[in-house]
């Protein structure tokens, strides 16, 4: 039976500007390529969970405009449940701009729009409580957030917190009802205040500080250096699997709705869940784009 899955968060249409690298203060750089796309970070994980067989639904807002159109088209052509997607007339749907260099690395601008207006009243409790799992991001506001993840916790289901990006402070009544935080990085180093580097040593003490703050378990996305786990007292790195990778903008989001898809109701296999997460994720930097990057689960069980 598939799960059943309802994502909080961020629907935007990225504008893809692909350069051999960053330019410099002051340069004026000729791109080699641009393109629109589907996009999100909320988008993405929904596309993701959806793409390994989990019954998706979404709660978000679009404005009243073309591209909000082409976000719910996005996901009702992957079979996601847009009955809880608002439509806001004051404000345009969100943006993205990526800046994607040659070696696939990409810096992200975005513009919340309509995003930043999805308030409490457009919550939809039914909907949350009959999940299995929520997940959201931070790309819609912390009360939102943290109102849908009391219902959440109130009614038996798992939350998981993407902190992307880290605009917000984790809060103890949104910590209190998280059960897995997924961090980058980046965003585990501004939300903990320590500089992360790729050892055991501390990325233990990384992983301790984000504990600390009332979540039970966190995983650190780390890049081409694979993932770092802690389940309470229970640490472990998921090393990478190796590709060449062509784009890494969906990677962090194709991990977690992966992850979100196969996870037990009570972590039991969690370190299985997160193998795949990281399979569909190296699947995904080898291809260009976001959503057209994500993999379905056939491609997964086959890799």
């Amino acid at each position: 039976m598939s799960k059943k899955i309802v994502v909080l968060g961020s629907l935007n249409v990225d504008n893809i500007m692909k350069m051999p690298r960053m330019p410099l203060v002051g340069e004026t750089m000729a791109l080699t390529d641009v393109s629109t796309a589907p996009g999100g970070k909320g988008a993405n994980q929904a596309v993701a969970a959806a793409r390994q067989g989990a019954d998706v639904s979404f709660i978000g807002a679009v404005g009243n405009d073309t591209n909000g159109q082409f976000m719910r088209t996005t996901l009702l052509a992957n079979g996601i449940n847009v009955d809880s997607v608002m439509t806001n007339g004051d404000v345009p749907t969100g943006s993205a701009y990526i800046m994607l260099q040659d070696n696939g690395a990409n810096t992200i601008l975005i513009h919340g729009g309509s995003n930043q207006a999805l308030t409490i009243s457009d919550l939809n409790e039914e909907l949350i409580a009959s999940a299995d799992t929520l997940i959201a991001q931070f790309e819609v506001p912390l009360d939102v957030i943290t109102v849908a993840f009391k219902i959440a916790k109130n009614n038996n289901v798992q939350t998981i917190l993407n902190p992307a990006p880290a605009v917000y402070e984790l809060t103890p009544e949104l910590t209190a009802v998280t059960d897995i935080i997924l961090p980058n990085e980046t965003e585990a180093q501004l939300l903990t205040g320590l500089t992360v580097e790729n050892t055991e040593e501390i990325l233990n003490q990384v992983s301790d500080a984000l504990l600390e703050k009332g979540v039970p378990r966190s995983i650190i996305t780390l890049g081409d250096a694979g993932s770092f786990i802690a389940d309470g007292s229970h640490r472990w790195w998921q090393k990478p699997i190796k590709v060449t990778a062509e784009d890494t903008t969906a990677a962090g989001d194709t991990f977690i709705g992966t992850l979100a898809s196969v996870l037990a109701p009570d972590f039991s296999n969690l370190d299985e869940a997160v193998h795949r997460a990281s399979t569909a994720s190296a699947i995904a930097v080898t291809r260009q784009g976001a959503i057209p990057s994500i993999p379905t689960r056939i491609e997964v069980d086959s890799y």
